[in-house]
């Protein structure tokens, strides 16, 4: 009987990682081959579920060898779905979940395929937090490896700032630990360069002192008043203190219980910030959010920091479709602040949103060239992020989101985020990453001057 490239592959596979080997003829292909974004519908030849560094390092040999096209998956969550290639082989690290937290140093270890859900109930239990996104079902890997924007970051920075060391495994099959004082220019590049450097198996972050309970703003406005709104809100935002990142978001309200059912799918402006410090302080540093406008609802209270992370899980569903893109402004002047409420006319869904979000503070605080992170002068962030569910609606959402972003273009610095660049054709790396596309470039050649991994990373 012939053996064909593709079983070859998989049979080397199975003789070399002690983690489930999934082709296509397994019955758990189609659950494994899926990722958060329904819109991303890849075929690849095989996925290897790794148990740890050892299986990765076996992973990466039989690659080596066979060359197909490699991606990885830490929780599956990044928008543009670079955690599945199509014909190749997924490296899988998705049962790697455990977090490990010394609270007497105030450090976390966390797996490379862990969520933020799992970081925030290991660390809460000691009153600390990493700063994290703002879903909790993010993948902890793809939202720091690029970066890290949440709700935290005027206070904390991003999460690649939290970084201490990685574990990471590079296209040589060789473990290393990558901190400021070993491997060094690894250890720049995981901070903001994305994939196609190595393959991150843990991370160690420092801790910050908060919760459980936070002080938390959410205040929904008509949509009638999303200028001025946005006018006041512009005018609030530098003199608020750093430790609070204001957001502003043009929305639907969702089908929440807690909120009225009469309200549900109205189009409004939603306000939101976070305070980083003591709850019982925080309210009255959130209050002038409240003060934009007429409220339809002001729903600022002490919460659990837990909860307030994954309030708006429910609100962006696993295997629903979405496509995100993303700018970067040094100001929000009219023209910029037009062109944001531009974006609320013809969104084709209720789940459709933009989002600008604040940044500078500790975000800024670090040099330009300290991390792969490219746009630490930018003061905000415009996420434009269509969100639905049927497949006829793909042309509209999509269509909806890149006119919002193209509407934005003269207003912006030209950079791109790369966890919200769109879909891998659309991340231009020069946009990505700026001025260190070509120190990124060198070490990804240092690393794999083979392109085993880089070759898929890079193929935009």
């Amino acid at each position: 009987m012939t053996i064909t490239p593709d079983r070859t592959l998989v049979a080397a596979l199975r003789a070399e990682i002690t983690g489930d080997v999934i082709d296509r003829t397994d019955h758990r292909y189609e659950e494994a081959r899926r990722v958060w974004n329904g819109l991303i519908d890849r075929h690849p030849l095989v996925i290897a579920r790794c148990r740890d560094v050892t299986d990765v390092v076996a992973a990466l040999a039989v690659a080596r060898r066979h060359r197909p096209v490699v991606s990885i998956r830490g929780g599956g969550h990044q928008v543009a779905g670079s955690a599945v290639c199509d014909d190749g082989l997924v490296i899988d690290l998705s049962g790697m979940t455990e977090v490990t937290v010394d609270a007497a140093a105030r450090t976390a270890r966390v797996g490379a395929g862990a969520r933020w859900s799992d970081v925030n109930a290991a660390t809460q239990r000691h009153g600390l937090v990493v700063a994290g996104g703002e879903v909790s079902e993010t993948g902890v890997a793809g939202l720091t490896l690029g970066g890290g924007i949440g709700a935290l970051q005027r206070a904390y920075g991003l999460s690649c700032d939290a970084l201490r060391a990685v574990e990471i495994v590079t296209a040589d099959g060789v473990a290393r630990t990558a901190s400021a004082t070993e491997h060094a220019d690894l250890f720049w590049a995981v901070r903001g360069g994305g994939r196609g450097i190595g393959v991150v198996t843990t991370m160690e972050f420092a801790l910050r002192p908060l919760g459980p309970q936070v002080a938390s703003a959410l205040v929904l406005y008509p949509y009638d008043q999303a200028a001025a709104v946005l006018d006041a809100w512009r005018d609030l935002v530098p003199r608020m203190p750093d430790t609070v990142s204001p957001e502003y978001a043009i929305w639907s309200v969702p089908p929440d219980p807690a909120i009225p059912a009469e309200m549900h799918g109205m189009p409004v402006i939603a306000v939101a910030g976070l305070y980083a410090g003591p709850a019982d302080e925080g309210l009255a540093v959130l209050a002038p959010l409240a003060r934009l406008g007429t409220p339809l609802m002001d729903a600022t209270a002490i919460t659990d920091y837990t909860a307030s992370q994954s309030a708006l899980d429910p609100l962006f569903p696993a295997g629903n479709r979405y496509f995100f893109k993303s700018h970067f402004l040094e100001e929000l002047t009219d023209a910029a602040a037009e062109a944001v409420v531009a974006c609320g006319e013809g969104r084709p869904t209720p789940q459709c949103i933009a989002v600008v979000r604040t940044l500078g503070g500790a975000v800024a605080a670090v040099g330009d060239d300290e991390t792969a992170f490219a746009h630490r002068r930018a003061r905000f962030n415009v996420s434009i992020d269509a969100g639905w569910s049927d497949p006829a609606d793909d042309d509209a959402a999509i269509g909806w989101a890149r006119r919002a972003w193209d509407r934005l273009t003269p207003s912006a610095t030209g950079g791109v985020y790369v966890n919200f660049a769109g879909l891998d054709e659309d991340a231009d790396r020069d946009a990505v990453f700026g001025a260190h596309t070509a120190r990124l470039d060198a070490i990804a050649r240092t690393y794999d001057p083979d392109g085993v991994l880089t070759a898929a990373a890079t193929r935009h």
